[in-house]
């Protein structure tokens, strides 16, 4: 059923190493290729459109779901809308993720909706990994939507991570936050030779004492291209803080508009943003340590990332 390709792409997407236990939906190549459920955690294809529900039940804590897409043909080009729906006084963890190898001519394309609505006073940590693959001329292309709702209470821990081999990507990621909810979004990103990548973020603050931390941390090697655009519009008493950091090497370029709005006087919000190389002073210290400049410029891009 999955292929060495297949696997390697779900262990860099999912962490896994084969259909996993519990909870879960595996899609390849356009298609839903497993789908299973448990007492707490309903899976389920859609029936009006590609995708699928997840229902979790009130209460439920301590379990996950996975919910990986991998492509490996060569043109495949898919639209898919998935709903997660966390139930009160839940905590899960939702693993999600894209891997694209492509060893062939033609574009291959992925683009994921996500719809996630986090009841009252529960939690989600959702992990979101993209990653492309393979020796062909055609792109690896990856377009995810991600629209949030956090209710009264909720918690939202986000990780939205570009691993490396992804040639265009635009990023969207909308976020509603109602009485004392949360969010943290923390996103990873990067990019080399002449890929390009976009991501808007825009968080607004409905509900009083509704806060959000938004993180990004992104490298641009070879030629490529990234702006990101993150903004956060108080519409209620709250707080929120925009945090941009990038690393810039070669012939990069990044663009970065972090952006602060507020409509409501008891509002707290900042924002900070940095580009720059990386220190000469890292990479002698590690290179008196026996590393390559290489090796050591790696060293530094991970430990930035992680």
């Amino acid at each position: 059923m999955l292929n060495a390709i297949d696997k390697k792409l779900l262990n860099t997407v999912a962490d896994l190493h084969d259909v996993p236990q519990g909870a879960y939906s595996i899609r390849k190549d356009g298609a839903g290729l497993s789908i299973n459920s448990t007492d707490n955690i309903i899976v389920s294809q859609k029936k009006d459109r590609q995708g699928i529900n997840v229902i979790v039940k009130p209460g439920t804590r301590n379990q996950s779901v996975h919910i990986p897409v991998i492509i490996s043909l060569s043109g495949v080009k898919e639209v898919v809308y998935n709903t997660i729906d966390i139930g009160e006084d839940s905590d899960v963890l939702v693993v999600a993720g894209c891997g694209i190898h492509n060893s062939g001519s033609k574009e291959s394309r992925h683009d994921g909706v996500h719809e996630i609505i986090v009841r009252k006073n529960a939690k989600i940590r959702y992990v979101e990994k993209h990653y492309g693959e393979g020796e062909g001329t055609g792109k690896r292309v990856l377009n995810p939507k991600t629209i949030v709702h956090v209710y009264e209470g909720g918690t939202a821990d986000f990780e939205m991570i570009q691993i490396e081999g992804v040639d265009d990507t635009y990023r969207l990621t909308e976020a509603k936050l109602y009485k004392n909810a949360t969010l943290t979004m923390t996103e990873k990103l990067m990019t080399h030779r002449d890929q390009e990548a976009k991501s808007d973020v825009i968080v607004e603050l409905l509900g009083k004492n509704s806060s959000v931390k938004v993180i990004s941390r992104s490298v641009a090697k070879g030629s490529s291209a990234q702006i990101f655009q993150p903004r956060v519009i108080a519409k209620a008493e709250g707080k929120g803080h925009v945090e941009c950091d990038s690393i810039i090497m070669d012939n990069g370029k990044i663009r970065s508009v972090p952006e602060i709005w507020a409509e409501h006087p008891l509002a707290e919000l900042t924002h900070e943003a940095a580009i720059g190389r990386i220190a000469g002073e890292q990479l002698i210290k590690l290179m008196s340590l026996g590393l390559t400049e290489e090796e050591a410029v790696k060293i530094v891009i991970e430990g930035f990332l992680r």
